[in-house]
């Protein structure tokens, strides 16, 4: 026998189901109090408090925003500059070439759309996506994270974890259900 066929499974981590979205907050606070760290909580609505009860804190986006927009505007107002000063001047009425009143419009929307561009894609680069399987999809119940129940993941990767004293804690919380979450073998967790 092989150690692959005498090794269990690996596990993702323990989920819990609750029935609200006060149960949920109240417990995620209570696992974040506890000491673990490595959490995820999904429910089918967005729960105000969830994030801090979690501790995520603040990412990158809005900074990536910022350097869209500064180099959206740059580079509208580039170009125009490039075209009415350099390959093409054109002095009509007297006005000057570098007319940068007449550049802001479009320095404006192409800031706007760099701005929207590259705040899209660097959510996406953060947040790991696109990722269309994740393990806690193994867990039957869990398509009702989408209609009407409220789920607590803790992650085997969390340093307090150990499946029977996290199975213990999240018995204490008096959840509807605890599920084992199933790592697939083929799958990678980024943190």
């Amino acid at each position: 026998m092989s150690a692959a066929e005498t090794s269990g499974p690996e596990y993702y981590g323990l989920m819990a189901e609750f029935d609200n979205p006060d149960d949920l907050l109240a417990k995620t606070k209570k696992a974040y109090n506890a000491g673990y760290r490595h959490m995820d909580a999904y429910a089918p609505f967005p729960v105000h408090g969830l994030g801090e009860a979690l501790g995520i804190k603040r990412n990158g986006v809005p900074y990536i925003v910022l350097l869209g927009a500064v180099l959206g505007g740059l580079a509208g107002y580039g170009l125009q500059y490039y075209t009415s000063v350099l390959a093409y001047p054109l002095n009509i009425g007297g006005r000057p070439l570098n007319s940068w009143p007449a550049f802001m419009v479009i320095t404006f929307e192409m800031a706007v759309l760099g701005a929207g561009i590259l705040g899209v894609v660097g959510m996406l680069a953060l947040n790991g996506l696109p990722k269309p399987y994740h393990p806690v999809f193994r867990v039957p119940r869990f398509e009702l994270a989408s209609r009407d129940k409220f789920f607590l993941c803790i992650m085997e990767s969390d340093p307090q974890f150990d499946m029977e004293k996290t199975r213990a804690f999240l018995e204490d919380l008096a959840p509807q259900g605890i599920y084992e979450v199933e790592q697939d073998a083929t799958t990678k967790v980024y943190d």
